[in-house]
């Protein structure tokens, strides 16, 4: 079966300053986050690649990133395909003064005309290991229609201060019904605390790792309908 890796990265030259060049190497090799994520989600078996991206950072994104990416999926006979995330691509009208893009379900959006495969969604600059994306690929695989990745908390803390984390809260069946976001979570000595307040460093979090069908497609751009309604009346 056909799968697809869609990385959202069209906010990655302003996460890391000025410009994509700016993106810090990982290793001696000179590779950078997104290296680690697409050799995974090849091993995994996912076999097609899409970038999600601003139409502004196209020539320095290809440049600095894209063409020597795509060098190496050929060589694994695994195709790329690039999507334009646009704060005017929307169904609706754009709130006034609203300036930023919105998200995930927009960037995802984005991509709809290159999809026709199930596939799963991740940020530019997480690491997520090989383990996720196995687990969604094999879910995907076998006719699973939505998921998202857990990540135990304690595994995602930083040394270097406090990180940002959805929280997930789940029903018996273990399905998801909430994501909490919860800002500075720092460790402590007996675990994690956010403002003061103990977090379980159990905790399933997440990371922005989905897994997802196009049909998901067909009904998320009636959901971001909604929520630009309640906010051109809210």
């Amino acid at each position: 079966m056909n799968t697809t890796l869609l990385i959202m990265a069209a906010g990655i030259g302003s996460r890391f300053g000025t410009g994509i060049k700016q993106l810090e190497p990982v290793d001696d090799a000179n590779h950078i986050i997104m290296d680690y994520s697409i050799h995974d989600a090849i091993e995994a078996g996912f076999n097609h690649v899409v970038f999600i991206i601003r139409k502004d950072i196209e020539k320095e994104f290809k440049e600095v990133i894209g063409d020597r990416i795509a060098s190496i999926c050929a060589s694994h006979d695994v195709t790329v395909d690039y999507a334009f995330q646009d704060i005017n691509d929307i169904p609706g009208e754009l709130p006034a003064g609203r300036t930023k893009p919105w998200g995930t379900g927009q960037a995802v959006l984005a991509a709809k005309n290159v999809i026709d495969t199930p596939f799963i969604v991740i940020n530019a600059d997480d690491y997520y290991g090989k383990e996720g994306f196995k687990a969604v690929h094999e879910y995907l695989v076998n006719g699973g229609k939505s998921c998202m990745a857990g990540f135990v908390l304690k595994n995602t803390l930083s040394d270097n201060g406090g990180v940002t984390r959805g929280i997930c809260k789940m029903d018996e069946n273990g399905n998801l019904t909430e994501v909490v976001e919860t800002k500075n979570i720092v460790k402590t000595a007996d675990g994690a605390e956010a403002d003061g307040v103990a977090v379980d460093v159990n905790s399933l979090v997440s990371m922005n790792m989905w897994g997802l069908t196009p049909e998901f497609l067909e009904c998320a751009g009636g959901g971001l309908q909604g929520v630009l309604r309640e906010k051109s009346t809210g």
